[in-house]
């Protein structure tokens, strides 16, 4: 369960990591193009840039979550304040976009993809670490 749990995170956070910078200092428009098959030249300029300006912002968070989590990998697994906050945060991204689904309507393959991906990956990772909730909880 240890190999399989390690192998969820760092994959989940190595494509966090990389998202992240790439949707938030490289390329968005990429981003665009593939998650969502939109241009956001074809929006009027300051719509274009309030998208870019709110996405970038957004991606840059990703990217930090990532950090931390590679950073705080021994406590996210060893520590139950840092493995609740850990699971947390993960697990908000999920529900949101199983809200979304629910609310907006069912999404693309890739995207559904990611959500049964992240949330396997967050019942493994949940499962595994539950012991190191329970030893600090006295």
């Amino acid at each position: 369960m240890q190999r399989l749990s390690l192998f969820f995170f760092y994959t989940y956070i190595g494509l966090v990591i990389v998202a992240g910078f790439w949707g938030a200092f490289i390329n968005p428009y990429f981003d665009f193009d593939l998650l969502f098959s939109f241009d956001p030249n074809t929006l009027n300029d300051q719509v274009r840039i309030n998208l870019l300006s709110q996405y970038r912002f957004l991606r840059a968070l990703e990217l930090g979550f990532g950090l931390f989590a590679i950073l705080f990998v021994n406590k996210i697994f060893g520590d139950k304040t840092f493995n609740i906050l850990f699971l947390f945060i993960m697990g908000s991204g999920i529900l949101a976009r199983i809200v979304s689904w629910l609310v907006d309507g069912t999404p693309n393959a890739l995207t559904q993809f990611f959500m049964f991906y992240e949330l396997l990956g967050w019942i493994i990772i949940f499962f595994y670490t539950r012991k190191i909730r329970l030893q600090n909880a006295t």
